[in-house]
């Protein structure tokens, strides 16, 4: 895995959890706007906005750049529209990447041939 590719995974990983946890709390900011005063969805919504817009920005490059199959780009999308999808995108990410780090390690020490 190149860097290039290896900096798009992570840049979809870090923001993959800050956009769950922002779909979660406007949820919350929605019932609380029709069972009380308080009104944060304005705030919230541009919030998640912006942290979906990025997902979906860095889930694009991502797929470019690993050369995903439909489905596992599927997959991504997916949980980026889940409330919770977010956090298991972040740990399969990591999975992935910690995987990688493997391979390049056990292929840099001529263990395996891949």
């Amino acid at each position: 895995m190149d860097i290039k590719t290896a900096t798009a995974l992570r840049r979809l990983r870090l923001v993959s959890a800050p956009e769950a946890v922002s779909f979660l709390l406007l949820l919350v900011c929605s019932v609380l706007k029709r069972t009380t005063d308080f009104d944060a969805v304005p705030i919230m919504g541009s919030i998640h906005g912006v942290l979906f817009i990025l997902y979906v920005i860095f889930w694009a490059d991502a797929w470019n750049r690993t050369k995903w199959s439909v489905k596992t780009a599927a997959v991504y999308f997916v949980l980026s529209v889940l409330p919770t999808g977010g956090f298991f995108a972040e740990r399969k990410l990591r999975r992935e990447a910690e995987d990688a780090v493997i391979a390049a390690r056990a292929r840099k020490e001529g263990i395996v041939n891949a």
